[in-house]
């Protein structure tokens, strides 16, 4: 099995829309199996090392699947912990490593722990959950407020108190500071360890530690109320969250992780204002650097140029120990926009050739290689609830979410019947069995670039540094280890940019497979609009490959 070290890129596999196997509408487990041979074990697969999963654990669905009942089953909407073990088999048969996501911070408020918590005050799982007396005029213990809309505190009338939930009501967090909380959520991790998952995306993870003393949140003094304002950005979240004992609980998480070889655990964190983004990261490499490490999801929100780019990479390569850190790129996943939709499509191919040459784990999230657009989600076919619950805000997350797209059908392969969420409107040009046959695909550069990406260690470990002068049109950077020297140049403009490398080469790998950009003698490359090259250079091993 391929070490983490080496693993060429993670792949995120939102269940519900990835394959249907047995006609109900929805993705399931056995359908990842029928489908593992395209993303590695056939000539023509991606080449994809490792797959994450989004949670399929036993739930009512209230946030589909966030809200677990019960983390050591499969929910049988996706199929049993049999055909979970079958699916880990069938991957490892293949040398592809499997992630799971893992909801530290809240359950389901049908799990078995919150029912009986809510049972009574002297309950044995009283403890188990975060519950307060109201002030004297029955109004919440404090003002903190709910990522899902309105207030974090949720009035029980059984026992006369507020539990906190900081999404949904129906997810009560979990009380961290409980020891018995954290020896369960540690032999969460021991139960699938053992039946094989080599990973752990651990979601939603500053939430787990608070303020001890539940002070008010402060006010954000630059929030201002219009119509389509989202009210939790009225405060400033600094007691609610990222509490004085986050890193300590996640250490004693990464201390599991350590028991089993090459195993790792990747926090989910959304860097902000209140805090250093140096700082913020750092924290969390902090932790332990052998087993676990931040996501960086930076990209997703920059403007699309050169130089906002440049220095954010740039920057956070800074400050990054190389032989300790391990970077993990990811530009989408299933709460955000599609990469296309947010910079475009010529735009994306950039920006996907640019993390794919990037230090570290890139994570692609499905359908991103076809070159998948947000679908269009009509009112009654919505199914996220964000919409109903903050509406006119345009937070639901149904668009990213459709269905995979295997061929240019009604049903779009993925299922023979009506598919929970509508086929996007882009199939019949953005789909496998199409692109699979198309030279100048995005899914051709994708294989091209993930396939040089596991030949070759430079554009997994080598060193990063930016080349020639900050511009708002052109970012290049070179990557280096030992012998091997590579650079990668990105246009970002609609116009032609000509770049001067410093030596004469071959283009590797371009936004555009089929027609790469033209790379003169001197080393003069050539970019047309919205075009990026992985240029070698010429007196390198890796200009002797082609």
């Amino acid at each position: 099995m391929t070490s983490w070290k080496d693993v060429n890129a993670i792949y995120q596999i939102y269940p519900r829309s990835f394959q249907d196997s047995n006609d109900d509408g929805v993705g399931d487990l056995n359908g990842v199996v029928k489908r593992l041979d395209y993303l590695k074990g056939k000539i023509d697969s991606l080449g994809i090392d490792a797959i994450w999963f989004s949670p399929f654990f036993p739930s009512p669905m209230a946030d589909f699947g966030y809200d677990v009942s019960n983390y050591c089953d499969i929910d049988p909407l996706f199929g049993t912990l049999d055909d979970f073990k079958n699916l880990v088999a069938q991957a490892h048969g293949r040398n592809i490593k499997v992630m799971i996501d893992f909801v530290p911070n809240h359950t389901s408020n049908e799990h078995p722990w919150f029912v009986e918590s809510r049972s009574s005050r002297e309950s044995s799982h009283r403890e188990y959950y975060v519950w307060r007396d109201p002030k004297p005029d029955g109004s919440p213990p404090n003002n903190w407020l709910s990522i899902f809309g309105g207030s974090a505190w949720e009035w029980d009338e059984t026992t006369g108190q507020y539990y906190l939930h900081t999404f949904l009501n129906e997810q009560p967090d979990l009380n961290w500071d409980n020891p018995r909380v954290r020896r369960e959520m540690q032999n969460v991790l021991h139960f699938w360890f053992k039946l094989g998952v080599d990973g752990i995306r651990a979601d939603a993870v500053r939430w787990i530690s608070k303020d001890q003393h539940y002070r008010d949140d402060p006010k954000n003094l630059g929030y201002i109320a219009t119509e389509g304002s989202d009210e939790f950005g009225s405060l400033l979240h600094v007691h609610s969250r990222f509490g004085p004992h986050l890193f300590d609980y996640l250490r004693e998480m990464t201390d599991v992780v350590e028991k089993y070889p090459d195993r790792i655990m990747i926090f989910e964190d959304y860097p902000d204002t209140i805090y250093t983004t140096r700082d913020q990261y750092l924290g969390f490499y902090s932790i332990n650097p052998r087993v676990s490490m931040p996501f960086n999801f930076e990209g997703i929100g920059l403007p699309f140029d050169a130089e906002t780019y440049r220095r954010f990479i740039t920057e956070f390569q800074g400050f990054l120990n190389q032989e300790e850190h391990m970077p993990v790129y990811c530009f989408g996943n299933h709460d955000q926009w599609r990469l296309v939709s947010r910079v475009g499509a010529e735009q994306a191919r950039v920006v996907a050739l640019m993390q794919l040459c990037l230090p570290g784990l890139p994570v692609v999230y499905y359908g991103d290689e076809l070159g998948m657009a947000n679908g269009v989600i009509p009112p009654d076919a919505e199914q996220d609830p964000l919409n109903r619950i903050k509406p006119g805000l345009g937070q639901g997350r149904d668009p990213e979410r459709t269905p995979m797209q295997w061929d240019g059908s009604p049903q779009a392969g993925f299922t023979r019947v009506r598919p929970w969420l509508p086929i996007a409107e882009h199939v019949t040009t953005h789909n496998v069995e199409r692109e699979l046959t198309e030279p100048d695909s995005y899914l051709a550069m994708y294989q091209q670039l993930l396939h040089l990406r596991s030949l070759h260690e430079v554009l997994r470990k080598g060193d990063y540094e930016t080349f020639g002068d900050a511009s708002p049109f052109a970012f290049v950077f070179s990557r280096r280890l030992g012998d091997e020297h590579v650079f990668v140049a990105l246009n970002f403009s609609a116009k032609p940019q000509q770049i001067a490398l410093p030596h004469a080469g071959a283009v590797l790998c371009s936004t555009h497979p089929a027609d790469p950009p033209s790379l003169g003698q001197q080393g003069k490359l050539k970019l047309r609009p919205y075009e990026g090259a992985l240029v070698a250079c010429a007196k390198h091993p890796l200009h002797g490959m082609l």
